[in-house]
């Protein structure tokens, strides 16, 4: 869609318009009947603005805020997508707020419900090329680590607590999930295919993937294949293993692959490759 479409206007019967800022940057505009009103820049889909029906203004912005792209402003509401802050690879609350966004000509009609006072819109950001490669992309998916504590080696050993219902991957992931059960399932929906891991006196599972940026880092390591690898791994790390004079111990480690349907049924009858 051309910026050459967005020109200065407003529908009073829907309470929307398209108005652009001083530095040329097209603004949605959404006002209700009875006078409350916002406005959402495509530059990051933000809400810049905010006021009630008496004009006041509800939305925070700083005095200091750089108001021309490519930076987002300070204050509104951002989107901060696909990750908040630094806790990703990429740039401080990912790439969407400093993206510009369209307006979705099929957006359903504005709904007049709740007396007429409420409208709405919908915006779209198409990714770039660029983009795309960021998107959670990974098919890849744990199960029988859920609600496991771990220690993040990405935070200092941090303990945290398994929060999802199964482990994905949109970011580098280097853990140890500690007093796991002794059969994991890692599952490939894409090729169709899942491995089954049974262990026996190796209280901890490894889970590792270095992502992009920390792939770029290593000399034995190419810079595209985190795409290609998960490294899932028994191991005893919380607690150290020890014995005493004539004691025995004895670990095992068996891979199983079976096909993604027939995942379950093989938890008991696992197929050794």
């Amino acid at each position: 869609m051309s910026m050459g479409h967005f020109a200065n206007s407003m529908d009073p019967r829907s309470g929307l318009g398209v108005v652009k800022d001083w530095n040329g940057v097209a603004q949605v505009v959404l006002r209700s009947p009875k006078g409350a009103s916002a406005r959402v820049s495509l530059h990051g889909g933000q809400v810049v603005s905010w006021r009630n029906d008496r004009g006041e203004e509800l939305l925070f912005t700083s005095s200091k805020a750089i108001l021309k792209p490519p930076n987002a402003m300070r204050g509104g509401i951002q989107m901060c997508f696909p990750q908040f802050g630094i806790s990703g690879t990429l740039e401080r609350h990912g790439f969407a707020r400093n993206r510009i966004w369209i307006l979705d000509d099929d957006h359903p009609p504005i709904n007049h419900n709740d007396n007429g006072s409420k409208a709405s819109v919908d915006l779209l950001l198409k990714p770039s090329e660029d983009d795309l490669k960021y998107w959670p992309h990974c098919e890849v998916r744990i199960e029988g680590l859920e609600t496991l504590d771990y220690l993040d080696n990405l935070s200092h050993r941090e303990r945290f607590t398994e929060q999802g219902d199964a482990i994905t991957f949109e970011s580098e992931v280097d853990r140890v999930y500690v007093s796991s059960p002794n059969v994991i399932a890692v599952l490939d929906h894409e090729k169709k295919h899942s491995f089954v891991i049974r262990k026996e006196g190796l209280p901890d599972v490894v889970v590792w993937n270095p992502w992009e940026k920390k792939s770029k880092t290593m000399v034995d390591f190419g810079d595209e294949e985190y795409k290609q690898m998960l490294c899932v791994d028994a191991a005893a790390v919380e607690r150290t293993i020890t014995l005493k004079p004539r004691e025995e111990w004895t670990g095992k480690l068996e891979l199983s692959a079976v096909s993604s349907t027939n995942c379950c049924d093989h938890l008991d009858h696992p197929v050794s490759i």
